[in-house]
């Protein structure tokens, strides 16, 4: 009975704070290894199960990533490659008709982006397939379409309002384990950056569930549910303020990192979940 816990070859002994779910599972007799998606020489299918966790390079690479993750077995992969294909592209804001987003374009073309731009005055353009704030740039109306063209020339991006509230407020991430909110985490950026990410200077720290988000995060996860015809093992919903209302900034559903050096306590729940879908196959 093994699990292997998916990570990227610059982290080949997991996420921040990676021993608090080593000890976690241990804690519940599994055996836990960690294993880089693209190391040739893991061999997958001895794996009771797969949990994707710090899999951060996978936006450099998303085709060959599941292409990857099609190649397991789906019954033992949590969430599914199905999954991944969605989220991994965040154009699936447009297809979240029950809970509110931030307003979103997924544009293709220069002079689609300068149109967006000019139309919100101030905005958030970012790659549609992209990770940790990398490529993120706040813009305002009258860029030409020289610019715009090298937003665009990697791929699709999206075009979002600049959401100022994100300096006063944060953003909120609450994770949902097996359909239980048991975490959330507020993010804040530092001075007149956006990204909370701490590479940028931002922070983040535990703060009790609001009932305001809570109730967000388990839309999100009705949501998913209706979407994929079963509910996902896990998911983190990020949200932010937006018009005086909490919205959904992004879901993270193939590796969001648990936030264990700072939330050691998440590795519990996590670990329950994967004990739990292991027990059937005991």
């Amino acid at each position: 009975m093994t699990v292997l816990l998916a990570t990227s070859g610059d982290l080949p002994h997991g996420e921040p704070g990676a021993p608090a779910l080593d000890a976690a599972l241990a804690a519940r007799g599994v055996e836990a290894r960690w294993a880089v998606w693209d190391d040739p020489a893991v061999d997958w299918s001895s794996a009771s199960l797969v949990a994707v966790r710090s899999t951060w390079d996978y936006t450099v690479r998303p085709v060959e990533f599941l292409d990857w993750a099609r190649s397991l077995d789906q019954s033992r992969l949590l969430n599914g490659a199905d999954v991944f294909a969605w989220n991994h592209d965040k154009r699936y804001l447009l297809d979240l008709h029950h809970v509110p987003t931030v307003p979103t374009a997924w544009l293709t073309s220069a002079a689609q982006v300068v149109a967006a731009v000019d139309d919100l005055g101030t905005a958030v353009v970012k790659p549609a397939v992209g990770a940790g704030g990398e490529g993120l740039v706040v813009v305002g109306a009258g860029i030409d379409e020289a610019t715009a063209a090298a937003y665009v020339e990697a791929g699709a991006v999206v075009v979002q309002p600049l959401v100022t509230s994100i300096r006063t407020h944060g953003e909120v991430s609450v994770f949902v384990v097996d359909g239980v909110p048991c975490c959330q985490v507020v993010k804040v950026p530092v001075g007149d950056e956006v990204r909370v990410h701490e590479e940028y200077g931002g922070s983040s720290a535990v703060v009790p569930l609001d009932p305001a988000c809570e109730r967000m995060a388990l839309a999100a996860d009705e949501e998913t549910t209706r979407r994929f015809g079963r509910r996902l093992d896990y998911l983190r919903v990020d949200l932010l303020q937006w018009e005086d209302e909490w919205v959904v900034s992004e879901l993270e559903l193939i590796e969001p990192g648990l936030y264990l050096d700072v939330a050691p306590g998440n590795a519990d729940p996590f670990a329950d979940l994967v004990a739990a879908r292991m027990s059937p196959r005991a």
